[in-house]
């Protein structure tokens, strides 16, 4: 069972990392189209469709992020009354709080195939240049089950690993 784990885990991670990938190219490529577009404004000819380009990136930027950020454990986390509560009750709030994340985004990724079917079936595009926006949701989903599967694991792990709760907490006091 840990060898399958182990492998699980890897793969996990060299997905995780593309996504995070992805999404700081679409970062560096907003970034290119908001200087080509300043800069062509300054001289008269700004860019046409900046606007759409910047905006359907902007999801690939946010979503293919969030795997990475919840692996990290960057997400937001209240901890006003951890040190009142005991340790199975934090242990057990935290497996609940994956859980509802994990729900979340596998509710986020099903919708979003939904809304990319219907996106396709009616051609649905950006205002300006008409980017399609079917491939960009799809994109949308793909990063929103690899969050939620990531958090799922993070679930087993912890659950198969029990020293693992205290190593988490213990680098997020490092922070």
């Amino acid at each position: 069972m840990s060898h399958i784990l182990t492998h699980v885990t890897r793969m996990l991670d060299r997905l995780i990392s593309l996504s995070s990938i992805i999404g700081t190219l679409a970062l560096i490529f907003i970034v290119l189209v908001t200087l080509v577009d300043v800069t062509g404004r300054l001289f008269g000819f700004p860019l046409t469709g900046a606007q759409d380009l910047s905006e359907m990136t902007m999801v690939i930027v946010v979503f293919g992020g969030m795997a990475l950020c919840d692996k990290q454990g960057g997400n937001i986390a209240v901890d006003i009354f951890e040190d009142k509560f005991p340790r199975k009750m934090n242990f057990c709030l935290d497996i609940a709080g994956w859980l509802i994340g994990c729900a979340i985004f596998t509710a986020i990724g099903y919708t979003m195939i939904g809304a990319a079917e219907m996106s396709e079936l009616l051609n649905l595009s950006s205002n300006i240049i008409g980017i399609p926006k079917g491939p960009f949701q799809y994109a949308v989903s793909f990063f929103s089950f690899l969050t939620a599967f990531a958090m799922f694991a993070r679930i087993v792990t912890t659950l198969l690993r029990p020293g693992s709760r205290h190593l988490a907490s213990q680098e997020e006091d490092d922070l």
